[in-house]
């Protein structure tokens, strides 16, 4: 009879090639004696590390991977490895070996020593732990990340922007279906859905310097941070996503009138109707490309045909949806001509709610799906 799988390790990987066979190597170190398997997620890596898991894997039953076609996220990748394994005990913990896999015992003895405790969490803030070579702008910006995630926490955390964490997997199990999947940090996700404070303890390791691959923390995965946020704050009450279409609709308004004040004014009022054209195909496109990239990131439509099919979906949407403004607007003002600027409001919001409805469904649903395979 093969001996109780104790705990599974979740690595969420992107372009990772390099890492897998170190990260195995180490983990084999620091867990002998225990029984444990890790579950490599990979986002379909182009570099092959999806393949480079299965090559060790054939040789080693502990080792296995669920590679993702057309998705995209840390957090998600995250919850589908957790929810994946048949272990009492999960840990997260990143493929860049930056965080130090030593303190695995001693997470899963912590656990089994107190059954109330639900979480024991890696941290570089109390005694004994650190950052590392990380430069000064760095720790400034992590440090502001770590106040403004606070105010959204039912707990004092001294390090809730950590990646690396250990759970109980009934419990992360249960909370799965109301975590949002969000930006790339799910220690936070996870502690902002549970309906209970959540019984922590946090023990000290220095965070290390990434010796294969690339950093994936880009300016992209900092504002998916922001609107984690914002979700947990304010998400049951106006949907994040439709905030996102929204503020990138007015961006679309400034792009719009960029392009059509200088056509205006260089060739006069009879080139309005020809620079209203213009300047709302480009606004249009503007808006496309931009919801492609951050307010649809996890449904992102990819390669030229799929492209072209989105863009030209979105136009007869919005197009659509400029005739419901228009008309919405046209009837109110009618009805209460005093209030021009209420009907212009009234007709943006009904233009806005259907253009993001129907987009959602039809531009980066029915082609999102197709991209998710």
């Amino acid at each position: 009879m093969s001996p109780m799988l104790e705990l599974a390790v979740v690595v969420p990987v992107f372009n990772e090639r390099g890492n897998i066979a170190p990260m195995v190597a180490a983990l084999d170190r620091a867990l002998a004696g225990r029984h444990w398997e890790v579950i490599f997620v990979d986002d379909d890596s182009p570099d092959g590390t999806a393949e480079a898991v299965r090559e060790i894997g054939r040789g080693d039953d502990r080792v296995r991977v669920i590679q993702r076609i057309g998705r995209r996220g840390l957090s998600t990748a995250c919850i589908e490895g957790m929810c994946a394994t048949a272990a009492p005990l999960v840990a997260v913990i990143d493929g860049d070996m930056q965080h130090d896999e030593t303190l695995l015992p001693a997470m899963a003895d912590a656990l089994a020593a107190d059954a109330a405790l639900d979480v024991v969490i890696g941290s570089r803030f109390v005694a004994g732990g650190g950052t590392g070579a990380w430069d000064r702008d760095r720790v400034a910006k992590s440090a502001l990340a770590t106040r403004r995630s606070r105010r959204v926490l039912k707990a004092d955390l001294s390090d809730p922007m950590s990646g690396f964490f250990m759970i109980r997997a009934p419990l992360v199990r249960a909370l799965a279906p109301t975590l949002s999947g969000i930006g790339f940090k799910i220690l936070l996700d996870i502690m902002t859905a549970s309906p209970r404070p959540l019984n922590f303890k946090e023990l000290p390791y220095m965070f290390r310097t990434r010796g294969e691959g690339e950093s994936k923390l880009d300016h992209v995965v900092a504002m998916e941070y922001l609107i984690a946020l914002y979700d947990r704050m304010f998400g049951r009450l106006v949907p994040v996503r439709f905030v996102m279409f929204g503020a990138i609709g007015a961006l679309g308004v400034v792009v719009h009138m960029a392009v059509l004040a200088p056509i205006v004014a260089l060739w006069g009022e009879r080139a309005f109707i020809g620079g209203q054209v213009a300047a709302t195909l480009v606004a249009m496109t503007f808006n496309f490309f931009l919801n492609n990239m951050l307010t649809y990131r996890d449904r992102r439509l990819k390669g030229t045909r799929e492209l072209l099919a989105g863009l030209v979906s979105f136009a007869l949407v919005c197009s659509v949806g400029l005739a419901a403004n228009v008309g919405v607007a046209t009837y109110l003002h009618s009805a209460q001509s005093n209030y021009w600027a209420v009907s212009a409001l009234a007709g943006i919001v009904v233009g806005a709610v259907w253009n993001f409805a129907l987009s959602s469904r039809f531009t980066w649903g029915r082609y999102g799906r197709r991209a998710a395979g």
